[in-house]
């Protein structure tokens, strides 16, 4: 757009249908709170500043989105009473004092309205003329919606429902709620609104009339899906149903496949390369980006993880803040957790944990092993049972160990503790100390074979039982 542009979200309302104590706006849908949705798209369009209308829980509201959009260009106000849409907006007047130009007015619990709608709009304003625009749109069943209210197919106003007479509600076109307005036109016409409806309320609909009084107002129609909000907390798993097929359908549309997409959740913002495939039920979440020809497997979750081309993530493994090279294979059932970095080739297998462990390439921990604050080189081989002891109660300590490295099985590595390139730890080790370079170290108790002792074992067991049976004998005789 080449007019300047500011957006309005309003986000005040308590949502008392949710049957919650957390605010409306606030309840998660595909790992974001409600409200993100309409933000990111108004600041996709371009807008600066965006301003959020906060209200119930005006403080938990306004910490969520700004965690969420840390160097956005937002701004916030305050609707101090719930008087209707119109007292939403008014609110965001000082916030916009210093601002001249168009306006986007948009619902924070209306998550799917589309990028491309908003940009049509924008459009249609521009070649409409007039000062403000808006979305309409067909629902099934129009009933509880406000009639757009057309004379010789311009619009005129849009009346509510309950304010609307029988032959307004034959009308089938509905307000969606979307406008983008001049903000020269916006105050002024905001002071003028009245409350003089069958609900007592301030309309932000009645700037409709008013803008219709001084030229034409442009309109653009929508699918009524894009424009539901959420009421209840089933409507709010079906907005999060139609959002999951969307990404979905985008990302199999970029060739991506997905064994199950009814069981596949992909987060807004994740990244996948072509020619992955996904099993039932994976999870992709927060800032994940995964490369090419990668095959993650049932039940796997990966959360603000990067995986690189030609990996292969087997079934239930699971992956937070982690960085995977190429061509590894992880799991079944691996958890690598945050600080984990992979370089290429590493294989990670059962129930193996990682915690803030580098591994270099080529190297395996294949079964049943904890290697948390570690730095591990080229070509390693760790052992079953292997374990990184990495904090002494009070702080975390660091294992090293050097290239080409041979942990043997059900080994404890005392941290801090070195072992140098090429050395070998004997299975059942023990290492409280450095270990050279090419060096083997054992900490065994050296092995006794006692010969005969089953035997012996088994005659004074049999002694044993001869000996308690004559005395029970005696007591019965007695």
């Amino acid at each position: 757009m080449t007019a300047s542009l500011a957006a309005v979200v309003l986000c005040a309302g308590k949502g008392t249908r949710m049957k919650s104590e957390k605010a409306k706006v606030l309840h998660p849908i595909l790992g974001k709170p409600l409200c993100a949705y309409p933000l990111m798209r108004a600041l996709e369009l371009g807008a600066s500043p965006v301003v959020s209308v906060v209200g119930h829980q005006a403080e938990e509201v306004e910490r969520s989105i700004r965690a969420h959009f840390p160097t956005a260009p937002l701004r916030f106000a305050l609707q101090k009473e719930q008087r209707g849409t119109a007292d939403a907006v008014r609110s965001a007047e000082s916030a916009l004092k210093d601002f001249n130009g168009r306006v986007l007015i948009l619902y924070g619990d209306v998550p799917l309205v589309r990028s491309e709608t908003l940009a049509a709009l924008a459009a249609a304003h521009e070649k409409g003329g007039g000062v403000l625009s808006l979305v309409s749109t067909v629902p099934a069943d129009p009933t509880g919606y406000g009639r757009v209210i057309r004379e010789m197919g311009k619009v005129v106003r849009i009346v509510e429902h309950k304010d609307a007479t029988p032959e307004q509600r034959q009308v089938r076109e509905c307000n969606a709620g979307i406008y983008l307005v001049e903000s020269s036109f916006l105050w002024k016409a905001l002071a003028n609104i009245r409350s003089s409806n069958a609900q007592g309320e301030f309309y932000l609909t009645d700037l409709v009339e008013m803008a219709a009084a001084q030229g034409p107002v442009a309109s653009i129609e929508a699918e009524f899906g894009e424009t539901a909000g959420v009421n209840d907390r089933v409507e709010l798993a079906a907005r999060a149903k139609e959002l999951q097929s969307r990404i979905n359908t985008w990302h199999m549309r970029n060739g991506v496949t997905l064994a199950d997409p009814a069981t596949t959740y992909i987060e807004e913002g994740v990244a996948i390369g072509s020619d992955t495939e996904l099993g039932p039920m994976v999870t992709l979440s927060g800032a994940t980006v995964v490369g090419r020809n990668v095959s993650i497997g049932q039940g796997c979750v990966v959360h603000a993880s990067s995986v690189a081309d030609g990996t292969t993530v087997k079934p239930y493994t699971v992956l937070e803040e982690a960085r995977v090279g190429e061509r590894c294979i992880l799991g079944p059932f691996s958890r690598l957790r945050p600080g984990t970095d992979l370089a290429e080739e590493v294989h990670l297998g059962n129930f193996v944990e990682t915690k803030k462990a580098r591994l270099g390439r080529g190297s395996k921990a294949n079964h049943l092993a904890y290697l948390g604050d570690a730095k591990i080189g080229s070509k390693v081989n760790v052992g079953a049972g292997t374990i990184t002891c990495n904090y002494d109660g009070v702080n975390k300590h660091v294992t090293e160990l050097g290239d080409g490295v041979f942990i043997g099985s059900d080994t404890q590595l005392v941290a801090p503790v070195k072992v140098g390139d090429g050395a070998y730890v004997g299975a059942g080790t023990t290492v409280t100390k450095d270990v050279p370079s090419g060096s083997l170290a054992v900490s065994r108790t050296p092995q006794v074979n006692l010969e005969g002792w089953v035997e012996r074992k088994k005659a004074r067991m049999a002694k044993s039982s001869e000996t308690g049976s004559s005395k029970s004998d005696k007591a019965s005789a007695g």
